[in-house]
């Protein structure tokens, strides 16, 4: 038992690892995401303020800090701009879907449109992705404003494609990963190929850190789409059953459609296609997926890309850093907060 808690504590502190490693210009990361958000308009002031506070893990940042630092970029601030750069992103999308999915708490706290309604809040997500861009523009580096503006793309366009196939409980599971991969996984891959690109290196670690980056956020929205129907699991700010009342179809609902018998299919499908679902529903869903053991599936599936990014670091030396975002892959798929 000891070893087993023993790796069970590695993998959690593989984030604070990361977080201490970077810790003096994580702090600056968080003061440059506060200045470029002030504003002379009073509502876009208290909305701001209000976001910045609710915190986070604030990974994405992390990951292009650790990124750089794997990669060897010391001097000069341009790490820190593009980590709040790539924190705000995230941040706007965030405001985005709460809108989309009528999201009345994120991370244990009131969402801003449930306290200041809709058309604010999608407004405030438009001026985050500005600023965004405002920063992209003074970063003066072509092939980071490519990647980043285009992963803004990107993650719009799986925005979209999740909404075209709601309440679908026969969707493939190449369409789920398309989703993931545009919604999650791109901005990722895009958080820590920037870490390369500032660095001046190679073609080979710019994709070894990419590619390291898109299989982690696969993982890692694996991993939140599974705590949704895993009621063992006690996570903060994650409420069981979020994703299941909004209607989402996730990894574990595709799973179990592939296994349950015709009767079971029907009332599935009857669920979903309502535009409201009952604690009842909720119930008869998280049964299924207990007797079916499809917890334990999804996460063989994340497992799969957890290997993938872990092998992806091999091009880079054997260094701290390297091993903290080795550690990482699995602390995306076994944290407990």
């Amino acid at each position: 038992m000891g070893t087993v808690v023993q790796l069970k504590n590695q993998i959690n502190n593989s984030y604070f690892q990361l977080k201490e490693s970077v810790d003096e210009k994580f702090v600056l990361v968080e003061e440059k995401i506060k200045s470029k958000l002030t504003s002379e308009v009073d509502l876009v002031e208290k909305m701001t303020d209000y976001h910045v506070k609710t915190g986070g893990k604030r990974l994405r940042a992390l990951l292009t800090l650790g990124s750089a630092k794997l990669c060897g970029y010391t001097k000069g601030g341009r790490d820190i701009n593009l980590a709040a750069c790539v924190e705000m992103i995230h941040g706007a999308t965030l405001m985005h879907d709460d809108v989309i999915d009528i999201g009345s708490v994120r991370r244990g706290k009131k969402t801003l449109n449930s306290i200041w309604g809709n058309q604010s809040s999608i407004l405030i997500g438009d001026y985050l992705l500005s600023r965004c861009f405002e920063m992209m523009v003074e970063d003066g580096n072509l092939e980071i404003l490519k990647l980043l503006s285009s992963t803004s793309s990107k993650i719009a366009q799986g925005e979209v494609l999740q909404l075209q196939h709601k309440g679908e409980v026969d969707m493939l599971e190449e369409t789920y990963f398309k989703i993931i991969t545009a919604k999650t996984a791109e901005l990722f891959s895009a958080a820590t190929k920037v870490g390369a690109i500032l660095s001046h290196k190679e073609a080979k670690e710019k994709q070894a850190l990419e590619f390291y980056g898109k299989n982690l956020g696969l993982t890692f929205q694996i991993a939140d789409d599974t705590l949704d129907y895993n009621s063992d699991s006690k996570v903060f700010g994650k409420k069981i059953g979020k994703d299941f009342f909004e209607g989402k179809i996730t990894l574990p609902v595709i799973l179990l459609f592939q296994r349950i018998s015709s009767l079971e299919k029907e009332r599935l499908k009857s669920i979903f296609k309502q535009n409201i679902r009952s604690d009842e529903d909720l119930n008869f869903t998280l049964t299924l997926i207990k007797n079916y053991n499809i917890i334990k599936e999804c996460h063989k599936k994340a497992e799969h890309f957890i290997s993938l990014a872990s092998n992806s670091l091999i091009v880079f030396e054997d260094t701290e850093e390297k091993k903290i975002l080795e550690n990482l892959t699995s602390f995306s798929l076994e944290r407990n907060f």
